[in-house]
């Protein structure tokens, strides 16, 4: 008898601005924790920070804060005004790449300050992406989806090293993003129905298979469809896909990364 999984539905509404209802209840809540790590920040952070419960710098990730959130913001406030209403609940990490001025500042401001330089196993999204599990209530963790901004350019060894972490935490819902896309995995213990945000995201969009070869992959809504395809790299990677409808449905065998582009805003 096959086995019948459960579905998954993904939809990027913390792309949008926050719902000024809390909704009726006919639907558990997605709580959103946010991580910033040591790369620029997308445009939209202002908008992560809005939706997320926890904020965590990951060590530099700090220096970005400081540094970048003063420019994403257009309200007129002056910087400090800025710095101080976007001030993270923690900051974690190696702590070998915060700057001393940035680290005295958020601790001045009443930031916890959490030092794992003994710990050189794991990385500083790892350590954070653990800190949080740990923080949010058996009921939150159940619905937490993870979004860590800056986690995509840079070197290819940490956008890499991101990518593991998705696949070390492959039972959380973790979003790594830039300004020009995000990236999360799909695990095949689950099917999965994509919500497309149409304003913000698409329709450029990808398949990608991670850790093992993919034997059977099936979509709905996407250009060029997969009907029982194998992927592998090597062979075929779903690249340069388009959305063409509202809801993208993935069934596959092995992992799979799901991809898709973000829209510049005017």
């Amino acid at each position: 008898m096959a086995e019948i999984l459960t579905k998954m539905i993904h939809r990027s509404t913390f792309l949008l601005p926050p719902p000024t209802t809390t909704g009726d209840g006919s639907s558990p809540t997605t709580t959103y924790a946010l991580i910033i790590l040591n790369q620029r920040l997308p445009r939209f952070s202002p908008l992560l920070w809005q939706h997320a419960k926890v904020r965590v710098c990951a060590d530099g990730g700090a220096n970005r804060l400081f540094d970048d959130m003063p420019e994403l913001c257009v309200d007129g406030h002056d910087v400090s005004v800025i710095r101080e209403r976007y001030k993270p609940d923690v900051i974690k990490g190696d702590m070998d790449s915060i700057r001393p001025d940035v680290l005295n500042f958020y601790r001045n401001l009443g930031t916890n300050i959490v030092d794992n330089s003994d710990d050189q196993d794991t990385t500083d999204l790892h350590k954070c992406i653990s800190f949080i599990r740990e923080f949010v209530s058996d009921d939150e963790l159940s619905n937490l989806c993870i979004l860590v901004a800056g986690a995509l350019g840079g070197r290819f060894d940490h956008e890499m090293g991101n990518v593991n972490t998705l696949c070390r935490f492959s039972t959380t819902r973790i979003v790594l993003l830039s300004d020009d896309c995000l990236i999360q995995l799909l695990p095949s213990s689950r099917h999965h129905e994509i919500h497309i945000q149409s304003s913000v995201e698409g329709p450029h969009c990808g398949l990608i298979p991670i850790g093992t070869p993919c034997g059977s992959s099936t979509t709905t809504g996407l250009q060029w469809n997969l009907d029982n395809t194998e992927m592998k790299f090597g062979g075929l990677v779903s690249t340069s896909n388009i959305a063409k409808e509202e809801t993208v449905t993935v069934r596959s065998d092995s992992d799979l990364l799901w991809t898709i582009s973000l829209r510049k805003q005017s």
